[in-house]
């Protein structure tokens, strides 16, 4: 039911629902918690107290990007179970598939705007070769975690364990 009764008052759940919707979204857009306040006529604290009841996690943002993987949908399920924010894993057909499907400029637009994304997050975890790692290291101008699998060119798609990355994103968001 959306009414609630409370001793003498009457509770609306459906305005409560669309009070914290909006509240999230608001902050999800960048607001401080003091703007969605001013905004919804609330007191900051109720703000900064609902987001501290929802919250799953602190810490870091983290892309996880690596080719060619052999076990890349094992590999990409452990990686969401532990909350990683953007997985992006391919094998080696699957990378050959995306280089063939686009004209030079798809391409090219389609990397800029991956490097661009890449630079949302407070960390990127690489799974590759130490030379494509050097190569995305320099491309983002920050420090990049690498996890070596074979020595580059890698043309044949190789196994990762998945406990190893686990472990090694567990230590990151430390």
């Amino acid at each position: 039911m959306d009414l609630i009764r409370i001793g003498e008052k009457i509770i609306s759940r459906r305005r409560i629902d669309q009070y914290v919707s909006r509240m999230l979204e608001l902050r999800a857009k960048g607001l401080s918690q003091a703007e969605v306040a001013g905004r919804l006529g609330v007191d900051r604290t109720l703000v900064s107290r609902l987001e501290s009841l929802g919250e799953v996690r602190k810490g870091k943002r983290i892309a996880v990007v690596g080719f060619p993987i052999q076990n890349k949908e094992e590999l990409q399920s452990a990686l969401v179970k532990e909350g990683v924010d953007f997985v992006l894993l391919m094998t080696e057909a699957e990378r050959w598939d995306f280089v063939r499907s686009k004209s030079g400029l798809e391409l090219v637009n389609t990397l800029m705007e991956l490097i661009a994304g890449a630079h949302a997050y407070d960390q990127v975890v690489v799974i590759g070769s130490s030379k494509r790692i050097k190569i995305i290291e320099a491309v983002l101008d920050k420090p990049v975690l690498g996890y070596e699998i074979g020595e580059s060119p890698i043309q044949e798609d190789k196994y990762v364990n998945p406990d190893e990355i686990v472990e090694l994103i567990r230590a990151v968001k430390l």
